[in-house]
């Protein structure tokens, strides 16, 4: 209960100063339809050198689930009457202080509320997948099927005898309760591993968020302190620095001299990015990625086409197709609108610090040391009976998801 407090905590702090420090501008609802391809497109604008110029602070204003849910399978675009329903429901949903059991690791997790949340107004798309034209990811090759079964069975058995298996909530889903600790307590990942497990024996154990890591590309934005872009150009090079969740802030370089990629033996946390122009377009090929980074089971042979489009003086398009042949059947497109914001307004600009990875995440070592020695001295509880790695968020389902 201690641990998840200086965690929220933390947590609440760069939020805040996340709100402070980064103001979006004015939303305007995107007037976007079956018929909106059809606009006549804005005047290029270019930087003093004569490029197209991406240059600013971007935010995506608005909420759009990645995948199209199965209620709208047929439906490419939301109603006006859809969107204002889904506005009033998620906002009951992210305001509301919920009480359960009082005393359980659900009752203490429910300190998360719509403080800690950026609420946007909903989309007009119902996914930001285009493609394929069902709005969903394909499916994951029989390997992928494979490793992802395996992942999921070691973390549900380090939670089979908490009490989040002998609740059955969703995080237990497909497991089942037993109150013996699992036989596979000290067992490590086949893969390095990216997210939190029910179990703090070394560093790595936690998520990468948890050691102010980040999940890096592609990046399409996340529910704590919003997702915003800022582009800065020089003659033959561009810099985007990545404000994204809880502080994991991150920068990316985009090389723009025409030479190759690096050789496959060189791998980088967020891919090796290289660039050219397609008349008014940004084209990014982006590979070379670790094989400690995981885009939904993703690694190192995740592939990324990005494209940025200047669509007018506060409208910046981004396409992106995603790729691996060893997880995903076909490729995938993605589609975000982005909004340029007041560089007035975030003249002063404090770059977002993760503070969980430097202090709570050695606190939480400690404290699982701690437990450990208490339970062999026959003086607490088998720390394989408390879940120290669900996050509770968001247990309830988000009706846009």
């Amino acid at each position: 209960m201690r641990t998840r407090l200086l965690k929220s905590i933390a947590a609440l702090a760069v939020v805040l100063s996340l709100l402070v420090f980064l103001k979006p501008a004015q939303v305007t609802v995107a007037q976007e339809g079956p018929t909106a391809s059809a606009t006549i497109p804005a005047p290029t604008l270019n930087t003093s050198w004569g490029e197209p110029d991406l240059q600013g602070i971007w935010m995506d204003e608005s909420d759009t689930p990645l995948q199209r849910p199965a209620k709208y399978a047929k439906q490419e675009f939301f109603t006006e009457a859809q969107r204002v329903e889904l506005d009033k429901q998620r906002a009951a949903l992210l305001g509301r202080d919920k009480r359960v059991e009082r005393g359980t690791e659900l009752d203490v997790a429910g300190a998360y509320n719509a403080a800690f949340m950026s609420i946007k107004r909903t989309g007009v798309r119902t996914s930001l997948i285009v493609d394929p034209p069902n709005g969903r990811i394909p499916p994951l090759t029989p390997e992928a099927q494979k490793i992802a079964a395996g992942d999921r069975a070691l973390r549900l058995a380090l939670l089979q005898s908490t009490e989040t298996c002998k609740n059955k909530s969703v995080a237990c889903e497909g497991g089942k309760y037993d109150p013996t600790p699992s036989a596979r307590r000290a067992e490590l990942p086949a893969r390095y591993n990216t997210a939190r497990m029910n179990r703090h024996d070394g560093p790595e154990d936690g998520a990468l968020p948890d050691r102010c890591l980040t999940g890096g590309l592609p990046e399409f934005g996340t529910a704590y302190g919003g997702s915003f872009r800022r582009i800065v150009q020089t003659p033959g090079g561009i810099a985007m620095f990545y404000d994204v969740g809880q502080g994991q802030g991150w920068q990316r370089n985009v090389v723009m001299n025409g030479s190759p990629h690096l050789p496959s033996s060189i791998r980088q946390w967020f891919g090796d990015s290289r660039g050219h122009w397609e008349g008014n377009t940004l084209v990014i090929d982006v590979s070379n990625f670790s094989a400690k980074t995981d885009f939904r089971g993703s690694r190192e042979n995740l592939h990324l086409v990005e494209r940025w489009t200047r669509k007018g003086p506060a409208a910046l398009e981004y396409v992106v197709t995603v790729e691996d042949p060893t997880v995903w059947t076909r490729p995938w497109t993605v589609k975000q609108e982005f909004t340029k914001q007041s560089e007035q307004e975030n003249r002063i600009y404090y770059e977002p610090r993760c503070v969980e990875g430097n202090y709570a995440l050695p606190s939480l070592m400690l404290s699982a040391r701690m437990a450990d020695g208490a339970f062999a001295q026959g003086k607490g509880p088998d720390p394989a009976l408390s879940d120290n790695a669900t996050d509770f968020v968001g247990v309830e389902d988000d009706p846009l998801q």
